[in-house]
């Protein structure tokens, strides 16, 4: 009967977490984050509720495993890449240069816990709680998890004002995690000293370098596929490895569920495996986890103590006073409303409290009761920050950026090309040394062309030449084009593209991942299609029905059938290349991340489209 019953439960929610995208779709409440609506659905079905769902063996472990893949794809979620900051720094609305990203978030994070000190040691002098590292650390806490969607929704995330909040909220993500694995070794008895922590980051160290030794080798990457899936099979075991450590150093499990997460970022792994990983995480455990908090969630006890209902609405002032005032500091170069908007979203939390709330009660430093005004607290914030956000961030400032492309050469080739690309999606310039008087009478008059003296390192590193998104180097010369090529290859430039005549060359800058060309092999195709297709050569080349290629990297697309594309217009879907598959798409063919689309249109729509898919 026991097990009977246990079934039951879990059927039921599983079924919710089934059933709540779909109502959340339906019901056009697209604002509420699906992880609190799961919460939400828990409170209806659980204590609060009609109480039809009671925790038992099945639910405790799912709902255990659950948020331990939470912590671990929270970890996942960070790029470190963030902490290199932009390279080029344009000049905001207010006359002023952009901030240095990564200075001034630490900034306004090292400003948010000092505030959130303050605050945490006023909540224990009006008897709220007694612990004030543990109050520190909940009001400091910003949930990732609603941030990265609400950035990438506005088209903000490439933004230097973007990748501030970003950065503020991966700071303290990891800032709190690790506190947070203090505080247990610290308050909890039964744990360990907190020394025995370093045991658990050397190993993560360890680990790394280990999967960085083997992450490339041709073996594994041809046991990625079919049945043997490796890659899903070592992560899995790096995170029992970690959380298994992590228990026997006396740290929470979770800490080691997110440094595994963390490990796998540093990793870069490819689009496909964290597809997979965000599939399994959010297609099952982690809706359970949800489910069950509230679930377990009694909302009535909470509104029958009103010193805990008190604390309700305090506790949401003091998470929105911590971010308000530090984050004033962008004050000086952005518009109020900006900054406003910004503090609003950074107020938003929920995984980490969740985890500090159920770590605090367990080690009895608070109670059952406050617990659930926490993790109540953490609901709110994250429902009604991301409006508040979308509500006062000015339009104007999430301007569509333009890709910048450097042109280092003028000549027959680049200068057409410079001028077809000029649009609202490219800004190109072109680079060339001092040319004579009646050319520069022609290149004033057509194109936009910057003198520089000569093609030296510096001189090019002094024009900011290697900040552009693309590169195009083209100078007449195929080992200064080379050497130009590797030197931006080490500057991080996004793609380089090089005119290279010598088949020798060309090798070496195929292996360094360089985009070649040259004139020989592009005139030679091109012949060869124009004898024996000549109908397609006049598809690439007419401006009206040319084919353009366009990458898919918006993850509010993924998974998106292209009859429920919401766009519509002059442009057509020819093919999707993913991987190495070419698929002919059809109305139930779904978008996946990192699809390369072709297709054909109008030039005005299908930079409309490639903003949408590549911003």
């Amino acid at each position: 009967m026991e097990q009977h019953a246990s079934v039951i439960s879990l059927l039921v929610v599983v079924t919710v977490a089934f059933v709540t995208p779909i109502l959340l779709h339906r019901l056009k409440l697209n604002f509420i984050p699906v992880v609190v609506a799961e919460i939400i659905m828990g409170l209806v079905i659980g204590k609060s509720g009609f109480n039809v769902v009671h925790e038992d063996m099945w639910l405790s472990t799912l709902s255990t495993l659950g948020f331990i893949f939470l912590m671990f794809l929270s970890g996942l979620e960070i790029d470190f890449t963030a902490f290199s900051g932009g390279k080029k720094k344009n000049t905001l609305p207010s006359g002023k240069k952009e901030p240095n990203t990564f200075l001034v978030s630490a900034i306004i994070f090292l400003g948010i816990f000092v505030f959130s000190l303050v605050l945490s040691y006023v909540f224990v002098f009006a008897g709220f709680i007694d612990n004030a590292f543990l109050m520190t650390l909940i009001i400091s806490t910003i949930s990732l998890g609603v941030v990265v969607p609400t950035l990438k929704e506005a088209n903000l995330m490439k933004s230097n004002i973007g990748q501030i909040i970003l950065l503020v909220a991966v700071i303290a993500d990891l800032v709190t995690m690790i506190l947070l694995a203090v505080f247990v070794s610290i308050y909890d008895p039964g744990q360990g000293n907190t020394w025995l922590l370093l045991i658990l980051f050397a190993a993560g160290v360890i680990l790394y370098f280990v999967g960085k030794v083997f992450k490339n080798r041709p073996l594994l990457e041809s046991m990625s596929r079919g049945t043997i899936q490796i890659g899903t099979r070592a992560v899995f075991m790096l995170i029992i490895v970690l959380v298994g450590l992590s228990e026997s150093v006396g740290a929470e499990n979770i800490l080691g569920a997110f440094l595994a997460g963390v490990l796998v970022s540093l990793l870069s792994p490819n689009q496909e495996l964290v597809h997979k990983l965000d599939s399994f995480g959010y297609g099952f455990l982690i809706p359970i986890f949800f489910v069950m908090i509230g679930v377990e969630l009694d909302v009535w006890s909470l509104f029958a103590d009103k010193k805990l209902l008190l604390l309700i609405p305090l506790l949401l002032l003091g998470l929105l006073l911590s971010k308000l005032v530090p984050v004033y500091l962008l004050k000086f170069w952005y518009d109020t409303k900006t900054v406003f908007a910004s503090g609003f979203l950074l107020t938003s939390t929920l995984s980490l409290v969740i985890a500090a709330a159920t770590i605090g009660e367990r080690m009895k430093v608070i109670t059952p009761a406050m617990s659930g005004t926490l993790i109540l607290v953490a609901v709110i914030s994250s429902i009604f920050t991301p409006i508040a956000f979308k509500k006062l961030f000015p339009r104007e400032v999430a301007v569509e950026r333009k890709l910048r492309i450097a042109f280092l050469g003028a000549n027959q080739v680049t200068l057409p090309v410079s001028r077809e690309l000029k649009s609202s999606l490219y800004e190109p310039t072109l680079y060339h040394t001092k040319i004579d008087k009646s050319d520069k009478l022609i290149s004033n008059s057509l194109f936009d062309i910057v003198e520089i003296p000569d093609y030296k390192m510096e001189t090019i590193e002094e024009n900011k030449v290697f900040e552009a998104d693309i590169l195009v180097i083209s100078t007449g010369d195929d080992q200064k084009n080379a050497d130009l090529s590797l030197k931006a290859k080490t500057m991080d430039v996004s793609r380089i593209i090089t005119r290279i005549e010598t088949p020798e060359i060309e090798q070496t800058l195929r292996e360094n991942e360089i985009e070649v060309f040259s004139s020989f092999m592009s005139t030679k195709t091109l012949l060869r299609a124009l004898i024996e297709t000549p109908s397609v050569i006049n598809i690439l080349t007419n401006q009206d029905t040319s084919l353009y290629e366009i990458k898919m990297q918006n993850e509010q697309f993924d998974g998106m059938t292209l009859r429920r594309f919401p766009f519509t217009g002059d442009v057509i879907f020819v093919r999707i290349f993913r991987g190495k598959d070419s698929i002919v798409p059809h109305g139930d063919t779904e978008l996946l991340l990192n699809d390369r689309l072709i297709v054909t249109g109008s030039k005005e729509y299908v930079d409309e489209l490639k903003r949408e898919f590549e911003f």
